[in-house]
């Protein structure tokens, strides 16, 4: 691929276009061992090598990072007020990047970073059907029927009936441990189910849910609940199609895509 030597640098992280041509002028650009002095000079990212102060830099026309979405942060590219989950990503060279799709500011879990505006459409299409499975916390007495009303669609208020979607509860906080692998007891939610514990056989008004969708309205899962007369106190993604959360990464943590997942959601 051949791109401008401004937008080689601005895209491996040295910068704005503006900063990348200050940096050129000041000579400490080299390309095949070569000063730089033409901002606008082709280059061919297969071929050659460019250098900034005679370290030799890399260039990936496109990033993919796994982050653990942790509470209380916005999930935007940027904001002028609040945290983002960009922020979180230190490590990254590429300055276009993006979170596909969204999850609220209180929700946590599994959530793709990349710059691959093309994977992003696909997985995020109505029309490919990608399942979205998170476990949700809620209050409220659910019904009996809660399973099938879900499998059948709901009413939420918008023109449609929400699509089917699958509802498995759990039946203790020890069904939910053994699936999980622990992780969600890391979470801002672990207090509560420690001081609940010992009333876990009685009769409470907290149930445990692993819920999966295949589209993604506005605060969807929410809504389902708010339809069957109960309240999500909380949420998380634990999987993306066949991608799944890995347990190893604490909230706030992320790392790369292996290949084999990249492929993966590239596969849709």
């Amino acid at each position: 691929m051949n791109i401008r030597l401004d937008k080689y640098l601005a895209d491996s992280g040295y910068g704005t276009r503006t900063e990348v041509k200050s940096l050129v002028k000041s000579g400490v650009v080299s390309i095949n061992g070569t000063l730089a002095k033409d901002c606008g000079q082709k280059i061919n990212t297969d071929s050659d090598t460019v250098s900034v102060r005679g370290v030799q830099i890399g260039f990936n026309e496109y990033e993919y990072y796994m982050l653990h979405k942790p509470g209380g942060i916005i999930t935007a590219s940027r904001d002028k007020k609040a945290k983002t989950v960009l922020d979180l990503v230190e490590s990254k060279k590429r300055r276009d990047l993006f979170p596909v799709g969204r999850l609220d500011k209180d929700t946590e879990g599994l959530l793709v970073i990349t710059n691959d505006g093309d994977m992003s459409h696909r997985l995020l299409s109505p029309k490919k059907h990608v399942s979205k499975t998170y476990v949700a916390f809620v209050s409220g007495v659910a019904p009996e029927d809660i399973v099938e009303r879900f499998e059948a669609g709901l009413d939420i208020g918008d023109e449609k009936l929400t699509k089917p979607a699958k509802l498995n509860r759990f039946d203790d906080i020890s069904s939910l441990k053994e699936k999980y692998n622990d992780l969600i007891i890391e979470t801002r939610f672990k207090d509560h189910f420690e001081k609940s514990d010992d009333i876990d056989n009685k009769d409470t008004s907290l149930s445990i849910f692993e819920i999966t969708i295949t589209e993604g309205r506005y605060h969807e899962i929410k809504r389902m609940f708010e339809a069957v007369g109960c309240e999500v106190v909380y949420l998380k993604r634990y999987s993306m199609g066949e991608l799944t959360l890995d347990f190893n990464l604490k909230p706030g943590e992320y790392r790369r895509l292996t290949e084999e997942e990249v492929k993966t959601l590239k596969d849709f």
